[in-house]
């Protein structure tokens, strides 16, 4: 094993030691945080920032009761059941290959795609792109199975649904979003004006239909393209939330390779109710001023993140540098989003 594997395997292991969340409901970002930082190069740095990130996590919640294949229905959604979902995933990715305990719960666990601010779907895009690019070590099939414990636990449902069947592209249909009409509030209570929000069912409907799995890619590529060029005019609405505007449909992204085909539209229609959902109701009605910057690369806006410290930003900056490296000649409006996290971001703000 190399350097860097070990590297990542071993803060993964320090990290399967404590629970998904801390503070009484924020998420440990550790995982996702240290994947990135050391997928850009930068993993001299995770287990100082791990010593400093950790100081905050809480132990891992007690088991209550064992998960079996029979009543694990009952305790979907409930976050006291953590560590029992824990358990029955990790016990899952050992009797079966983590592609096909993916391919099952993945569209189990879609609907809830809201649960926890989108950080457990995020969490589980971070784990399966480190076993389709990197290897299957036991730490990173470890992860998948805390990302989707953490998922089940965490099972929300919006209180409303998008299924794309219009024609404008995802930057336009973000675009269009109204805005919810008290935009000074916690996510649960952001989430619950859309239902009464004028005009929002149509123009989240509006997303360009995709007619096959290959158009259902190409579509949640775009919209995370969108939701990453959107973030540096509109960020200051929450500059934490938003991430996940961009960053959630990028976790569906990434996870498509390992799905079914089948899959890829919900996926599409999930990821895109998640996005639209936050962008209507955390962004305000103007833009900021224009953010100047020299010549970008992107290992220097990655090196600024890392050194910013924060793993909100840290996770934009990822997703920005994927934008990036989607176009021949690079993406300066996506690394100068990444940058704009910077501004906007207090470290350690969750």
């Amino acid at each position: 094993m190399d350097t860097t594997s070990g590297t990542l395997d071993e803060a993964l292991e320090r990290l399967h030691a404590t629970g998904p969340e801390f503070d009484g409901f924020l998420s440990n970002h550790g995982p996702m945080a240290v994947e990135a930082l050391i997928r850009h190069g930068q993993a001299r740095t995770v287990h100082r920032w791990l010593d400093d990130y950790t100081t905050r996590l809480e132990d891992a919640p007690t088991a209550r009761a064992p998960l079996t294949d029979a009543n694990w229905q009952e305790a979907l959604g409930d976050p006291r059941r953590v560590t029992d979902w824990t358990g029955y995933l990790t016990r899952q990715v050992a009797e079966r290959p983590w592609r096909e305990v993916l391919a099952t719960w993945w569209p189990r666990l879609l609907p809830g795609i809201a649960g926890a601010a989108t950080h457990p779907v995020i969490r589980v895009g971070h784990a399966v792109r480190t076993l389709l690019e990197q290897g299957e070590e036991a730490p990173r099939i470890a992860e998948l199975a805390h990302a989707l414990g953490y998922w089940a636990a965490r099972h929300t449902t919006l209180p409303v649904s998008a299924r794309p069947s219009g024609t404008l592209a995802p930057d336009d249909a973000l675009a269009a979003l109204p805005h919810v009409a008290d935009q000074r509030t916690s996510v649960v209570a952001g989430l619950a004006q859309l239902p009464d929000t004028q005009g929002w069912p149509a123009a989240a409907a509006a997303l360009r239909a995709p007619r096959n799995p290959d158009e259902a890619r190409a579509q949640l590529t775009a919209l995370v393209r969108a939701a990453t060029h959107r973030y540096l005019d509109y960020g200051h609405g929450d500059a934490v939330l938003l991430v996940h505007a961009a960053t959630a449909p990028n976790a569906a992204l990434r996870t498509l390779p390992a799905l079914p085909r089948e899959l890829w539209a919900p996926s599409l229609a999930a990821a895109w109710t998640a996005s639209a959902a936050l962008t209507s109701v955390y962004s305000p009605d103007e833009p900021l001023p224009t953010l100047t910057t020299g010549p970008l690369t992107p290992e220097e806006v990655f090196e600024r993140a890392a050194a910013h410290g924060d793993a909100h930003a840290i996770k934009l900056t990822d997703t920005a540098l994927d934008v990036a490296s989607w176009a021949a000649d690079g993406d300066d409006r996506a690394l100068r989003s990444a940058l704009r996290s910077l501004e906007l971001i207090t470290p350690g703000e969750d």
